[in-house]
C-alpha cells in the first residue's frame, strides 16, 4: 500500500490503536489484585494520546528492515509505559502540579497522591518486565539510561526543576529539553532500529534523527503552551509561564522558536537520505511533529 493510500492521521490512529490493544494484554486488567493500583495504571495508559514514541519505534525498524520484526510491539508498549510513567509524576503536586492530562482529570486528583505515585512506579517496572521478556540486553540499557539521571529524563527534569531559580539561558535550556523530552524520543528510534538489526551507521543514522525530531517536539509543545487554549491542549495551558519554566519562547521569542523547530524538521529529513522508500512515514512524523503549532 502506498503512503498516499492512508493519511499520516489515519495510520497513526490505526497503528495507535494496535499499541493501545497490545498494551491491554500486556497490563494487568483492573480485576487483578490489588485492584486499585491496576485501575490507576489503566487510567493514565489510555487516557488517550497519539502514541508518538511507540510510532517512532515501529517506524524506525521499519525503515531499517522493511517490515515490523517480530517483537517490536512490545519494544513499542515498553516505551509508552515509561512515557506515561513520567506524566503521572510531572502532574504531582511536588513537581508541575497540573489538575489536566489529555481533557481528563489527573492521575493523583482521581486516586489521591500516594497512589498516582506507585502507579508510576508500577508502570516504570513494568516496562522493564516486558521487554527484558525479549531477551535483549541492548534494549533494556537504551531504555534505562533514557529515563535516567546522566543525561537521561530524570536528569532533564531536575534541570527543569532547578532551572526555575535560575537565569534563563539557551545553554540551560537545550540541557533541560535534550534529556527531559528528547532522550525518550531519541531511545524510542534508536530501540526500534536496533530491534531491528540496525547496523553502525543505520544506527547513527537514526539516532540523529531522534535527536532532532526529540527537539522540535520539545519547541512546539513550547509554542503551543503560549499559543493554544486548555481545551485545545488537553492540560492547562500557560503553566510554564506562570511558574517561570525556561521555554524556548521565552528565551528565543515565538518566531525565532518556529524558525529552530523548522531548522529541526529540516536536519530530521537529511538523516533519513539513506534509507529511501522505508523512511517514508519517519519523514511524515518529522512534518507532523513540527506542523502541530501551525
Amino acid at each position: 500500500m502506498s503512503l498516499a493510500a492512508v493519511t499520516i492521521g489515519e495510520y497513526i490512529e490505526q497503528l495507535s490503536r494496535r499499541v493501545g490493544e497490545s498494551l491491554d494484554g500486556l497490563v494487568p486488567p483492573e480485576t487483578q489484585p490489588p485492584e486499585t493500583i491496576h485501575k490507576a495504571m489503566r487510567y493514565s495508559l489510555f487516557a488517550g494520546g497519539k502514541r508518538v514514541r511507540p510510532v517512532l519505534c515501529i517506524e524506525a525498524a521499519r525503515a531499517v528492515g522493511g517490515g515490523e520484526p517480530d517483537g517490536i510491539m512490545d519494544v513499542a508498549c515498553a516505551l509508552e509505559m515509561i512515557h506515561t510513567y513520567s506524566l503521572i509524576h510531572d502532574d504531582l503536586p511536588a513537581l508541575d502540579n497540573d489538575d489536566l492530562r489529555r481533557g481528563r482529570p489527573t492521575s493523583h486528583k482521581v486516586f489521591g497522591e500516594a497512589m498516582a505515585i506507585l502507579a508510576g512506579d508500577a508502570l516504570l517496572t513494568h516496562a522493564f518486565v516486558v521487554l527484558g521478556g525479549l531477551g535483549d540486553a541492548r534494549l533494556v540499557s537504551e531504555l534505562a539510561t533514557a529515563s535516567g539521571t546522566v543525561g537521561g529524563m530524570i536528569a532533564g527534569q531536575v534541570h527543569d526543576i532547578e532551572g526555575e531559580r535560575q537565569p534563563a539561558t539557551a545553554e540551560l535550556l537545550e540541557r533541560i529539553h535534550r534529556a527531559k523530552t528528547g532522550a525518550l524520543l531519541r531511545a524510542s528510534v534508536r530501540m526500534g532500529a536496533i530491534h531491528a538489526g540496525a547496523d553502525e551507521e543505520e544506527l547513527d543514522a537514526l539516532s540523529r534523527y531522534g535527536e532532532h525530531v526529540g527537539l522540535a517536539f520539545q519547541i512546539v509543545d513550547d509554542l503551543l503552551d503560549v499559543l493554544q487554549t486548555s481545551e485545545q491542549l488537553g492540560k492547562t495551558a500557560g503553566k510554564d509561564a506562570a511558574q517561570q519554566k525556561i521555554t524556548f519562547p521565552a528565551v528565543h521569542g515565538i518566531e525565532a522558536s518556529r524558525r529552530m523547530a523548522e531548522q529541526e524538521r529540516v536536519a530530521a529529513h537529511a538523516c533519513l537520505e539513506g534509507f529511501g522508500a522505508n523512511a517514508g512515514r519517519l519523514h511524515e512524523l518529522a512534518d507532523l511533529i513540527v506542523d502541530r503549532s501551525k
